[in-house]
């Protein structure tokens, strides 16, 4: 048990190391060599977990979406709430930003995929529960609106990225949502959504609070 332990702790370590390059270089740029550097194991144990640089960017990719939101009243809130905690990740989590440069890269996305599909089928499955309940208006098509959420945030925090290196993409993704979930929601439901810049802090402040301090 113990070395399983150590095992997944390895495997994040050098997960969050390669993203912190990845984040900072770009996947051609970025080397292994640069990655165990700051990970701070060996060759070996890189390889035993990632046999390349490619698995290593397909590793990132894959825990984007891993971070849990609680349950709200209103389902269209757990769309936003994604959308602001995300935006907020963006800030502080160096796992978050290299997804957002992985999957918009157009020749290494060719190799290693995306992760913009992974969001798209989470935001699918919230605005799907979202339509049954009757909080959308009834033309909304619950997977174009995924697509819709997904490629103009990304459009948003690229904006952010280049203009102002990202310290106003809260700001910035709270205003898109405020003009996009009119075409969404019923009066009823959006009157009462919280759509405010710090929505995406208070969310992860409330769930690093909720995890248990290790005995």
């Amino acid at each position: 048990m113990a070395r399983q332990e150590r095992a997944v702790r390895t495997r994040r370590a050098v997960l969050e190391a390669a993203a912190e390059v990845f984040a900072e270089h770009g996947y051609t740029a970025a080397t292994v060599t640069d990655i165990l550097r700051t990970a701070g194991v060996t060759k070996g144990a890189l390889y035993f977990h990632f046999d390349s640089k490619e698995a290593l960017a397909r590793g990132v990719l894959e825990v984007q979406t891993e971070q849990p939101l609680p349950a709200q009243e209103i389902k269209l809130q757990e769309m936003v709430d994604v959308a602001m905690s995300v935006a907020y990740r963006l800030l502080h989590d160096p796992v978050l930003r290299a997804g957002a440069r992985l999957s918009a890269d157009p020749i290494g996305r060719k190799h290693y995929g995306s992760a913009w599909p992974l969001w798209i089928d989470v935001l699918t499955e919230i605005a799907s529960e979202a339509r049954r309940r009757g909080e959308t208006l009834s033309h909304v098509m619950p997977r174009e609106v995924a697509e819709l959420v997904v490629s103009a945030f990304n459009g948003v925090q690229l904006y952010s990225l280049l203009e102002y290196n990202l310290q106003d993409v809260e700001q910035r993704v709270s205003v898109l949502l405020q003009y996009l979930l009119p075409a969404i929601a019923s009066p009823a439901v959006l009157m009462r959504l919280d759509v405010a810049p710090d929505r995406g802090a208070r969310l992860v402040g409330e769930a690093r609070r909720a995890v248990p301090e290790p005995v």
